[in-house]
């Protein structure tokens, strides 16, 4: 009888879990409405759709926990030199060339960033690379990292893995992200759990923020 793909995995020595540490942050990866938006070129459908209601729950719980709280967006120049072999890659990335599209570059509905929240504008897929995520979180303190976001075979999993390679435990929120099709999303949040984070339902990362000591 041939062996399942979870018992391949088994056997090969995957899906350790990681045990969070006690001073998380959250990072909202690229909510925004051209994610959204019917007729944006990066729209996701129901899965991005679905996913917002998530990371809206888990940012009312992580700022009731007093966590750090960062987002991302994308942003680039005219032209999207910046933006280098990425932006040539996917030209949907227009979207967000600097005063083409405010509407489509604006934090979706219900996850606009409060005064005090970090932003960090990148250029490419992981929120860490030529940014000072890391940096900044390092300043405080952080050692577990809960991530929501948009898409999950995209930004999102870069940005885990990022995560992993950093240093932090990475926390992928099931429920508070999404891709434009079920495929991607599934084999990716199957093989970040195998191999770099540890992927927990919005039940599950609401536990643990209100199991933590009170935030300094």
């Amino acid at each position: 009888m041939s062996e399942s793909l979870q018992q391949n995995y088994a056997r090969g020595g995957f899906n350790k879990r990681l045990q969070p540490g006690q001073r998380p942050a959250l990072l909202v990866i690229d909510f925004v409405s051209a994610y959204l938006v019917e007729g944006s070129p990066l729209y996701g459908g129901e899965g991005c759709a679905s996913a917002r209601l998530g990371a809206i729950a888990l940012l009312a719980a992580a700022r009731k926990a007093g966590i750090p709280v960062i987002h991302t967006n994308v942003a680039f120049q005219p032209g999207g030199r910046d933006g280098g072999v990425f932006f040539r890659k996917v030209p949907a990335l227009a979207c967000f060339e600097k005063g083409a599209h405010p509407d489509l570059a604006a934090f979706g509905p219900g996850l606009e960033p409060l005064p005090g929240e970090t932003v960090i504008t990148k250029q490419y897929a992981s929120a860490f690379f030529g940014t000072t995520l890391a940096s900044t979180l390092t300043a405080l303190g952080v050692d577990t990292l809960l991530l929501a976001g948009v898409s999950t075979s995209g930004c999102v999993r870069a940005s885990a893995l990022d995560t992993c390679q950093h240093g932090f435990i990475p926390l992928v929120v099931r429920d508070a992200v999404g891709d434009r099709a079920d495929g991607p999303h599934e084999a990716n949040l199957f093989d970040l759990q195998a191999k770099y984070a540890e992927v927990v339902s919005l039940a599950e990362a609401t536990a643990y923020l209100g199991s933590l000591p009170e935030q300094a």
